[in-house]
């Protein structure tokens, strides 16, 4: 086993910060459809809801042009900064970053025409209060379109780490993971219930999916996305017993791989294309 576990990062160091690209591989693909999906014409208001780094409210706004307003909301302030320099550096003066949550929008009622998230809204501490709060914030007939990954991302990984834990006769572990998946990625029934009673209609729902492959399981472990954005809430699940958990499911993984010749993790996804009714439930 190798060191992974012993893997660390502060979102708030400018040197990290500095090194995760504007558009990694794990935010294209949503995004890229997510572009598709949005009804572009001069002089919006637009609003992305957790930028990040800048993917895609600067592409978004290089698109729109300069007769339009783009504003971008997230809670990260390391991020917004890094985000910042980017769009001084791209000379764009239609952009305008907040720092704030999606559950709490600082911004006036009935001001935007269209609202983007790109694998952000699933990750609020309230999808329901975002969804009321979007929803108050557009215009009449305004457009909200946002991309989610499913609760089946990663079954494969998953699949085997319930496994390991069943065999460990770790079952509170187990509905810990069980927990963890429903945190993260709502099932897509719930996520239209919520914006049905939130006041939307939903005038499309496109499926997307992509794979994440490596040669075994100690490269997908070491592998620095893996490491920065999923391994501590796997590390959380595991605690006093992830030494012997992590080492006894990379042996799995790396068995799997050995036969297969690889290792597979599905990204099955959506953009859901929504429109403000102005009867809400």
């Amino acid at each position: 086993m190798e060191h992974y576990l012993d893997s660390t990062y502060d979102l708030d160091d400018p040197s990290l910060v500095s090194i995760i690209d504007e558009i990694p591989l794990w935010a294209a693909p949503f995004g890229l459809q997510l572009l598709e999906s949005i009804q572009m014409k001069h002089s919006m208001r637009v609003l992305d809801i957790g930028f990040g780094l800048g993917f895609p409210i600067l592409e978004l706004a290089m698109r729109l042009g300069t007769s339009s307003q783009i504003y971008g909301l997230d809670p990260w302030r390391a991020g917004i900064k890094r985000a910042q320099e980017k769009v001084l550096k791209m000379n764009l003066s239609n952009v305008h970053l907040l720092e704030g949550v999606a559950e709490n929008l600082p911004v006036d009622s009935h001001v935007f025409d269209l609202i983007v998230s790109n694998n952000g809204i699933n990750n609020v501490q309230d999808i329901k209060e975002t969804f009321k709060e979007c929803y108050r914030v557009l215009k009449p007939d305004g457009q909200l379109v946002f991309t989610m990954n499913l609760d089946e991302t990663f079954f494969e990984f998953y699949d085997l780490f319930r496994r390991v834990l069943i065999e460990n006769g770790m079952k509170t572990e187990v509905e810990k993971l069980q927990a963890h998946i429903y945190e993260k990625r709502k099932p897509l029934a719930e996520i239209k219930e919520l914006l049905l009673k939130a006041g939307f209609d939903i005038v499309e729902i496109k499926n997307g999916n992509f794979n994440y492959q490596f040669v075994d399981g100690t490269a997908m472990l070491n592998h620095f996305f893996i490491k920065f954005a999923f391994l501590e809430s796997w590390k959380q699940i595991t605690g006093l017993h992830t030494n012997k958990i992590f080492t006894h499911l990379e042996k799995e993984i790396n068995t799997l791989s050995a036969n297969e010749g690889k290792f597979n993790m599905s990204v099955p996804f959506v953009t859901i294309n929504c429109r403000k009714n102005n009867s809400p439930m």
